[in-house]
């Protein structure tokens, strides 16, 4: 009896002729085309951005911890504020999903590389430009007006630092624009002949739907920001209420974008989710083409929710009730991905190693974030709430909860294969605790914060609410604690971890019939589908060998013979003697 995994490895034998490249770690530092080398750069630099965001969100807490103004100045915690919201959106989770789509695109669809290598390299490199100058504003004169940067607020304070932040989010968004293409053509006109489109990875959907929204969203921020722009330097007044301009138009300009945001940094978490559950659950995805369209389904749905953000900027009440079904309806989709997420995971062989339980947390607390927003997407509540701690606590639920959590598992999941070596799993236990619940312990308690009446974006408050937000401060500390066992683990297991091998999980996407780390240009010759990619056997639970699809008999257990996803295979290289031509 063959298993589903030894049969992918023996169709691709003839892919898999050249040894691991070790990278010189001066490589990460040049102007390099790999799409590995690229991705490697986008990790790394937006996991530092990460760093210096959670500094500046430390600050902010630890002003918080006290009603009064007593650490620092009311100028600089606006600044605080400003900075660390667009360095958490702009340069961590949006770069650390394009880092993951680098690295993994290609090799899943069987491709050298990446469509447009220079322009992906270009792409990059825009990156640590824009986002050194946006730090750097802190040393001229920080931007005040928040992330949003609503007019007329933004055009009469801090203009030179808001000058800054316009520009470096125009360059930020040109990077996103110019990966976006390079990520759509990839997928849509790379993949190796025997691959349809209903059986690309799922995570090459998530890419699809994220593409999409970035080039359909970026380019409209892109004219509210230049906009802004002349109002701010020339003295126009497109936005500026003083000579006749509408602040109300920035709004909707921005939250085109900005809302659509929220699924441009989900959807590939999204995706890598749906990569991880099944291979460590030794389980078939459930409802793969219900997963893959409901991508697709959130993708467009998220273009029409916008106004949402905007319950009380006097939006008319048709408008309000159209948004607030739009908003809710979006949770169909979003709970068709958590329902099949579950039904995978439920009776599985689970592997409860770090790389799982990230993805489990990732579920749970995303399942709190998309609650607390259908809550704010009725309008008789969300008006009570609205910029109170309530928003920030969903927001962070989503975000973090959602993206970081799904962020850290891939990272556990493909680190081997980007590196060659296996994390220590006790770091990982140790990283996951803490992060888990140094999370809860920040972000539970700002519901109860918002329901009592605090306001958000200032840095005093009602002494009242003393103890709650103390806590909130005692586990933003907890959590700024819990980067350092990944840290260490990570370039600790990077330098000395034990090696790899090909396939360490056992997994059947093509990511993992190549050496670990992959060659210069990932396979020696084209790829063969043998067999589907989520085509896992249920098998005898007690051990580890999986159900042959060969001999499988009921499709809902090993998704073998008759699965939608099984490729039919290459008549000349099939791995099974009964598919071979003479």
């Amino acid at each position: 009896m063959t298993s589903n995994i030894e049969l992918q490895a023996q169709a691709n034998r003839e892919v898999h002729n050249e040894e691991p490249l070790f990278r010189n770690w001066r490589d990460y530092f040049t102007f390099n085309t790999d799409h590995k080398v690229i991705a490697i750069q986008y990790l790394v630099t937006s996991f530092l951005f990460y760093l210096i965001g959670g500094s500046l969100a430390t600050a902010m807490r630890t002003e918080l911890a006290t009603p009064d103004v007593d650490f620092v100045t009311r100028e600089l915690y606006n600044g605080l504020l400003t900075v660390h919201g667009t360095v958490m959106i702009f340069l961590w989770i949006v770069p650390a999903g394009a880092g993951l789509a680098n690295f993994l695109i290609p090799l899943m669809v069987g491709a050298r590389d990446m469509a447009f290598p220079k322009l992906n390299a270009v792409a990059f490199w825009i990156l640590p430009f824009g986002g050194l100058l946006l730090i750097s504003s802190f040393f001229l004169e920080a931007p005040q007006a928040g992330w949003t940067s609503y007019p007329p607020l933004s055009i009469l304070n801090a203009k030179v630092g808001q000058g800054i932040w316009i520009v470096s989010v125009l360059l930020l968004g040109t990077s996103s624009i110019l990966g976006a293409i390079n990520f759509l053509v990839t997928i849509l006109r790379m993949r190796i002949p025997g691959m349809s489109i209903n059986q690309m990875p799922l995570f090459c959907w998530s890419m699809m739907a994220t593409s999409a929204l970035i080039l359909i969203g970026t380019p409209v921020l892109a004219g509210a920001l230049i906009l802004l722009a002349f109002d701010l330097i020339a003295g126009t007044a497109f936005f500026n209420p003083t000579g006749g301009g509408d602040p109300v138009v920035y709004q909707h300009l921005f939250w085109f974008y900005s809302h659509p945001a929220v699924y441009i940094m989900i959807l590939p978490l999204f995706g890598a989710i749906s990569e991880i559950i099944p291979v460590h659950s030794r389980k078939p995805i459930f409802g793969y083409r219900a997963i893959a369209y409901s991508s697709i389904a959130i993708s467009f749905l998220g273009l029409i929710v916008w106004a949402h953000h905007m319950f009380t900027s006097g939006t008319p009440a048709w408008l309000r009730m159209f948004f607030m079904i739009a908003t809710m309806v979006i949770a169909v989709p979003t709970g068709i991905k958590v329902f099949s997420w579950l039904a995978t995971i439920w009776g599985g062989k689970l592997r409860l190693n770090s790389a799982m339980l990230f993805a489990m947390g990732f579920v749970s607390m995303f399942v709190v974030g998309g609650i607390s927003g259908v809550m704010v997407a009725s309008v008789p509540f969300d008006i009570h709430v609205h910029d109170t701690y309530f928003i920030v606590a969903h927001l962070h639920y989503v975000l973090f909860g959602g993206s970081v959590f799904g962020i850290y598992a891939s990272l556990y999941h493909w680190f081997p294969k980007m590196t060659g070596r296996m994390m220590n799993e006790v770091w990982g236990y140790v990283h996951f605790a803490l992060t888990f619940a140094g999370f809860n312990l920040t972000f539970l308690p700002m519901h109860e914060l918002g329901l009592l009446g605090m306001n958000r974006r200032v840095a005093e408050y009602d002494p009242a609410l003393a103890p709650l937000n103390l806590l909130c401060t005692i586990g933003s500390y907890l959590l700024a604690i819990s980067t350092i066992p990944f840290l260490v683990n990570a370039i600790w297991s990077w330098l000395y971890g034990p090696l790899a091998g090909d396939n360490p999980w056992q997994a059947l996407t093509l990511e993992w019939t190549t050496p670990s780390p992959p060659p210069a240009e990932n396979f020696a010759t084209t790829p063969v589908l043998a067999i589907g990619p989520y085509d896992y056997g249920m098998g005898n639970r007690n051990t580890e060998v999986d159900v042959p699809f060969s001999e499988a008999e009921d499709p809902a257990l090993s998704a073998g013979p008759n699965s939608a996803l099984r490729a039919d295979p290459d008549p000349t290289k099939a791995a099974h003697s009964d598919d071979r031509e003479g």
